[in-house]
């Protein structure tokens, strides 16, 4: 049975641009209005986000969560949604990693490279911060050099939510 490893580690990184909050559907009223006898429901702003529910280990880079990643180990789903409505973080990178180099050190210079690649500004100077989890599948029966996978995930430093995609 395979069981992941959750490690999540906070960095802050700076950079300029990416996942800036954008102005939300109007909430205008039409100009003409329907007919008095027809009760029809007040407009609404937006439609509802459609949200899939998937497991963490299964994140791509593009895949935003209307939650922060979970830090505890018996959590394995996470619920993601389109980028263009309210969420908390954005997977920005994937890769595979040796075992014994499933460390901060190795997943810390993952992330910032992806970071850069997906973003299109270097990690230094944003108003994001960094963690990510860790997928340690452990085959050990097979001859698999790269048997951990690498997420980073971004977040607003602030704590406030995104809107849009911090992908350049």
């Amino acid at each position: 049975m395979r069981i992941p490893a959750v490690v999540i580690v906070g960095a802050v990184l700076t950079a300029c641009g990416g996942g800036r909050p954008v102005a939300g559907p109007s909430s205008a009223q039409p100009t003409t209005s329907p007919p008095a006898a027809a009760s029809a429901a007040p407009p609404t702003a937006y439609a509802p986000a459609k949200q899939q529910s998937k497991a963490w280990v299964d994140l791509q880079a593009g895949d935003c969560l209307v939650d922060m990643p979970p830090t505890d180990p018996s959590v394995v789903m996470v619920t993601t949604v389109d980028c263009a409505t309210p969420h908390r973080a954005e997977a920005f990178y994937r890769g595979d990693v040796a075992v014994n180099d499933a460390v901060a050190g190795v997943a810390d210079q993952a992330c910032v490279s992806g970071f850069a690649s997906y973003t299109g500004h270097p990690a230094g100077g944003s108003r994001f911060s960094v963690t990510y989890l860790i997928d340690s599948r452990q085959d050990r029966t097979s001859n698999n050099p790269e048997p951990s996978s690498v997420i980073c995930v971004l977040y607003p430093a602030d704590g406030t939510q995104l809107t849009g995609s911090a992908r350049r």
